[in-house]
């Protein structure tokens, strides 16, 4: 993330300035109206205000869906007030956000699954033992069926964006995550993507400090925004995978590149 507006994306593209400040303030001025000075500490904090504004944007653009992540847990999330989501869907779950959330993977667990509601499909990518237990434990009490969700056999293969193993198991929750809002939302046989629909998909697909190559004349820079324990082994197996085979496929055509 570079600009505050990044956060908040129409058809892909972040919302230009003007446009994130025109419904920027048309939040906050209405929201200035409802708390006075004396009464500011019971205002939305900047998480809470960006949901709103997110809010506001969607509705005021018409978009047909809508993809929400949570800013960190999810129970006493911002983003958590929607009742009746179509589809909830867990990623693989680290430890992150500790002093929000608790010391251990159970704590965070348990604040993930407050985002599941009655009559929304849940999903999650397969989870540590204690993890999978306690997400199950609160399917259970909101009375929603989890489907824990491996990697899909239908995924193309030497794709360059699936090439970290992760990204494989983001992808298969994605699309189950996809195919369910079909199964609800579209009228007819075209209740799944297709094979084509999924390859044109994922090769569109780049976020920058992602798993992110940049190749630079001879260099080739690796870059993520990896943020704890388990996002930074990942990155270095991304790292040593990839640069290994770049060094194998140098060796064979000519001189091999710095690293």
């Amino acid at each position: 993330m570079i600009r505050p507006e990044e956060r908040i994306r129409v058809n892909f593209k972040s919302l230009s300035r003007e446009l994130f400040a025109k419904y920027f303030f048309e939040v906050y001025d209405g929201l200035s109206e409802q708390f006075s000075k004396d009464d500011s500490k019971n205002a939305p904090r900047y998480l809470q205000l960006f949901a709103l504004v997110s809010f506001h944007t969607f509705i005021r653009e018409r978009v047909d869906a809508a993809i929400y992540e949570t800013h960190n847990g999810g129970e006493y999330d911002a983003t958590n007030v929607i009742q009746r989501p179509i589809v909830t869907a867990i990623t693989t779950l680290g430890m992150d956000h500790v002093k929000q959330l608790g010391p251990s993977l159970e704590n965070i667990a348990w604040h993930k699954g407050g985002i599941f509601k009655r009559r929304a499909p849940a999903f999650s990518s397969v989870q540590e033992p204690t993890a999978a237990a306690v997400l199950k434990s609160r399917a259970a009490e909101k009375g929603v069926e989890l489907e824990f969700v491996g990697v899909d056999p239908a995924l193309p293969i030497n794709v360059v964006q699936l090439k970290p193993e992760v990204q494989q198991t983001n992808c298969s929750l994605a699309l189950a995550a996809v195919n369910a809002f079909l199964q609800q939302k579209v009228p007819g046989p075209h209740q799944s993507l297709i094979s084509s629909d999924i390859l044109r998909a994922i090769e569109q697909f780049t976020w920058p400090g992602r798993f992110q190559l940049i190749v630079d004349g001879n260099r080739q820079w690796f870059l993520d925004g990896a943020h704890n324990e388990m996002s930074v082994k990942r990155a270095a197996q991304w790292f040593a995978e990839t640069s290994s085979e770049m060094q194998r496929y140098s060796a064979m055509s000519g001189p091999v590149t710095d690293h």
